[in-house]
Parts: structure tokens; sequence; C-alpha cells
């Protein structure tokens, strides 16, 4: 999730999928600046290279999610679960707004909670992702840090679970965070995605 200053913000849709084409709301004043259409569907596209049915049935964690539009593609798509996290109140309120729009009653959670607080609520409660997909506000470069490093050595990833950070193309969240490495950059325009995955898994 970053925040956009200016006023203006680019407007949202679901890209494919169940929804797709479906419009999102995002904030006045303050705009959250959610994930740019482009870059999602880049993302969803390298995650089901290969494997069109990656996706079905799998457990998402949305952290810093904003106007939810990550994690509202991946229902689209054919995930069970998605863990909204976001400490806004506003963009919590803002989440439960946009699914409300697309009538999607359940396959979700919004845990409005810090980011390592609400990892490590989920990680008491058991709970396992396929995929976290992490954006926060681009000046806390001290947030990636500190989620990557404490997915490397939690047991809330699956064996085979991605973990995907969303960052700025000249800031680098870095190579190895415990069990998790870094197998894969993009870059698209000033934006670039990182893309984690067990030690194990990539051998």
């Amino acid at each position: 999730m970053r925040f956009c200053w200016n006023g203006r913000t680019e407007p949202l849709r679901v890209i494919a999928g169940r929804y797709r084409s479906r419009p999102l709301g995002s904030l006045r004043g303050m705009h959250l600046r959610p994930t740019a259409d482009r870059l999602r569907e880049t993302l969803f596209d390298v995650l089901t290279a290969g494997n069109p049915t990656r996706l079905e049935g799998s457990v998402w964690i949305d952290l810093y999610a904003g106007t939810g539009a990550v994690g509202i593609e991946a229902l689209s798509r054919g995930a069970a679960k998605i863990y909204f996290v976001e400490s806004a109140p506003a963009a919590a309120k803002l989440i439960r707004e946009n699914l409300g729009s697309l009538q999607v009653a359940d396959g979700f959670e919004i845990v409005q909670n810090d980011a390592l607080k609400a990892l490590r609520q989920l990680e008491a409660k058991a709970r396992a992702a396929d995929f976290v997909f992490l954006d926060p506000p681009y000046r806390l470069d001290h947030a990636y840090r500190n989620a990557l490093e404490f997915l490397g050595k939690s047991t809330l990833l699956k064996e085979t679970a991605a973990v995907i950070a969303e960052h700025e193309k000249r800031f680098d969240p870095g190579e190895e965070f415990g069990s998790l490495r870094r197998y894969r950059k993009l870059t698209q325009a000033d934006a670039a995605l990182s893309f984690y995955q067990s030690t194990s898994k990539l051998g």
C-alpha cells in the first residue's frame, strides 16, 4: 500500500476472473495508491505461468492491504481465503466496502492490526498461507525487512509458498531472510516486484 498526496488516483478495477472489470473504490483526500492494474496483472501472470490453476483454493495474506485490490484479484481468480491485514481504520472500512460492492460474503478475514502483530496473531492460530503479498508505504524501508525476517522463520508459510514484495525500483529489500531467498525480480516503470520462496524448495 502506498500513499498519494497529490489528490489524484487512477481508477481501480478487477482484472480477471469472477469479478473481471468490476470497479473498486479508493479514498479521497489522502489517497491510497494501490498496485497499478498493469503491475497487478504482471504479478498474477508470473504466479500462474505454466500452471493456470495454481491460485484455485489458495490461501493469501495481503499485508498493508490498502484498497484490498490484490487480495480481491486473488479471490476473483479462485483463491479460497484472503487475510486482509490493514491497520488504518479508513482503509479497513474501504476493503469491506469493496468486498460488499462485489457481494463477497465469505472467503476472507479483515485483520485490522499492525502488520507484525497480525502475522503473530495468524501464526498463533496455526494459519498457513500459499502466498503473502506485502506493499508497505515506500518510505517505510524497515517494514520490508521486519515482515520478511518474520516470515523467513515463521510457520505461516506452506512448503511451496511464495512471498511477493512490491517496492520502488531504486530500493532493494534484500536477497535472503531466514528460509526465504529471492528467486526473481521484475521492474515496471518506477516499481518492482521481488519474489521469494523457501530455500528448500529452490534447492
